[in-house]
């Protein structure tokens, strides 16, 4: 549970799959991997929009490849549930540690962290 402090990896980063995830994640500085009939999923997206944070949201029962690209993230989380939330590019868990990073503070700054970095790449 909580922040990974390493990259994701995975033995199948490669394939097409790892690939469309490692883009989404290296785009996006929030990205939520759900499913629409999910109320963890839910949780965690509420919690992003009540805090006014973009975020990109991939609905894997609605993609064409969501159970492939599912498989994939539990490869490179080691957890096959969801949500899946990524903030700059590190795995931070599933709903609730989304909600316990709010509750500290933590998630505002992991969202800043990865603003500034946006930032300093753009100038």
């Amino acid at each position: 549970m909580g922040v990974s402090s390493s990259r994701v990896t995975s033995p199948r980063i490669n394939s097409p799959h790892g690939k469309f995830i490692q883009q989404l994640i290296a785009e996006n500085c929030v990205v939520v991997f759900s499913k629409t009939t999910c109320p963890y999923c839910t949780q965690a997206k509420d919690i992003l929009r009540g805090m006014k944070v973009d975020h990109h949201v991939v609905e894997l029962n609605h993609h064409p490849e969501g159970s492939e690209i599912q498989s994939v993230l539990a490869e490179m989380t080691n957890a096959r549930t969801v949500p899946r939330v990524f903030i700059n590019g590190t795995c931070v868990g599933g709903a609730s540690d989304v909600k316990s990073l709010y509750k500290t503070g933590k998630l505002i700054d992991l969202v800043n962290e990865c603003n500034i970095t946006a930032s300093d790449v753009k100038q």
